[in-house]
């Protein structure tokens, strides 16, 4: 998924508008899908293979998205037990709908993930899958893989099963709605304990030393012409929410750890040379980081609505660089097995609407529970996919480079020659006259070059702004 979030408020025919979808015709992206590819989606939508799923159309299932949002992956129903918890957690079942080997599986293979523009999205899977027959939409009855996890009283996972049902929410809830009934104290108890539970599972996140990034997202406005950028910040009911995201994440890790085979989602510890480079981007930020201090202690004392908090948040992400999905058979666990940032196994599960490896790793986990061994065509397709969704995560990381410097082109475009406050948070180890600086305001992260001598790491630098092309998408500084 995308580093940084955007989100364009305004008219999509401005020239920002245009300017995103003339970078999208650039990277060589899809406009559609191929005519077969939508003749089987259609014919998938109309009959889906339900012949493994039994009812549970009676847990009283929610989601909980972003209010625009109509690929919903996640539905999530929680009780409180005698002795803990427990979170029934439905993904939904795209394989109900992909024939391995068809034109719909081959077209998935080759997009890998959905990729993410201000303005709009280009899906996975067509939208009359991904946005209507396969979404956990209110209402309807929907194939999913339905977790059921238990934990105890202080949030740790107890036990974990996963089967096909067919699954009904009965809301569709938003981010904001939802903070609001908790915070005013209306919220009945399923909802209600999203906020217990995913405190608790913070908790668990602090003590094996994980950490979670709550990056705010830069939202981008259009009054008349000209462009605003701010932060968005994220909401407490994000966090509780992303951790039952995570939670199913580390426990089909380890269902599939148990099995012998699956596939991982790995991070590398961060070098020391990129920890002690942080350090100097939190000097320059001003950021408080004594030495005794763990890195993810620092990150969970940050306030992002601050601006400065905000822009060390987006440089933590640097550390995140190395990710990648790892597969192991034979119960061999590959070296490194765990994800640094969530310090314990962990797979992608939970969006198989908008990543294609999620598909897999659900049929992984649904054999090993049901202690048989993955389908043929899943073996067959788990070397290819480290490969693959690695060309998938270099085309949306390309995406967004390419849309952070629109928008920053755009913003800036009538200022050039300007000076700006700035604060020196990179530099080039062979170049140490090119780096990377942060405007104090407004929040932008751009390059500079064009001095003699070397950058000041870490300190404040006056610079001006020397190039603000929203055509070539292209901005620069230099030092003042």
């Amino acid at each position: 998924m995308p580093r940084r979030h955007l989100h364009l408020t305004g008219a999509a025919d401005t020239a920002l508008g245009t300017a995103l979808r003339d970078l999208r015709t650039e990277l060589g992206l899809p406009e559609g899908f191929p005519a077969d590819v939508l003749a089987e989606a259609g014919e998938a939508a109309e009959a889906p293979d339900l012949s493994a799923h039994e009812d549970a159309t009676d847990l009283p299932f929610l989601t909980i998205d972003p209010p625009a949002s109509t690929d919903l992956d996640q539905a999530m129903y929680l009780e409180r037990r005698p002795h803990g918890f427990r979170v029934h957690y439905a993904v939904a079942d795209i394989a109900a709908f992909v024939r391995p080997g068809g034109a719909l599986d081959a077209e998935a293979h080759r997009r890998a993930t959905t990729l993410y523009f201000p303005d709009g999205r280009i899906p996975l899977h067509p939208e009359r899958l991904s946005e209507s027959a396969a979404s956990l939409l209110p209402g309807e009855t929907r194939p999913a893989a339905l977790w059921r996890i238990d934990l105890d009283a202080e949030g740790r996972a107890v036990t974990a099963d996963v089967r096909r049902a067919l699954v009904r929410s009965r809301a569709r809830l938003d981010y904001a709605g939802v903070q609001r009934q908790i915070d005013r104290g209306t919220a009945e108890e399923p909802l209600a304990l999203l906020k217990e539970i995913g405190r608790l599972r913070e908790e668990q996140e602090t003590a094996r030393g994980g950490i979670s990034l709550n990056a705010p997202e830069q939202e981008i406005t259009e009054h008349g012409g000209s462009y605003g950028l701010q932060y968005r910040l994220p909401l407490p009911a994000e966090g509780w929410n992303a951790q039952l995201s995570l939670l199913t994440g580390m426990a089909a890790a380890r269902l599939m750890a148990e099995a012998g085979t699956g596939i991982l989602r790995t991070l590398p510890v961060a070098p020391d040379g990129a920890v002690a480079r942080l350090r100097r981007s939190a000097g320059a930020l001003r950021i408080d980081w004594p030495h005794h201090v763990p890195y993810a202690e620092v990150v969970r004392s940050l306030d992002p609505g601050k601006g400065n908090h905000a822009a060390f948040l987006q440089e933590c992400t640097t550390l995140l660089r190395g990710a990648g999905y790892t597969v192991f058979e034979h119960g061999e666990l590959p070296t490194p097995a765990v994800h640094a940032a969530v310090a314990e196994l962990y797979t992608h599960c939970t969006a198989p609407l908008r990543r294609l490896v999620d598909r897999y790793a659900a049929e992984l986990c649904l054999a090993a529970v049901a202690g048989k061994e993955p389908p043929e065509w899943v073996r067959e397709a788990l070397a290819a996919l480290p490969k693959e969704m690695a060309e998938g995560t270099r085309r949306a990381n390309a995406v967004e480079r390419g849309c952070v410097d629109l928008v920053e082109a755009a913003l800036l475009k009538d200022r050039v020659g300007q000076v700006f406050e700035a604060y020196v948070v990179d530099v080039k180890d062979r170049e140490p006259a090119v780096g990377t600086v942060h405007l104090a305001d407004p929040a932008i992260v751009a390059r500079i070059e064009g001095g003699a001598a070397r950058l000041p790491l870490g300190e404040r630098l006056d610079v001006r702004l020397t190039q603000a092309d929203p055509g070539s998408a292209k901005v620069l500084f230099a030092p003042a």
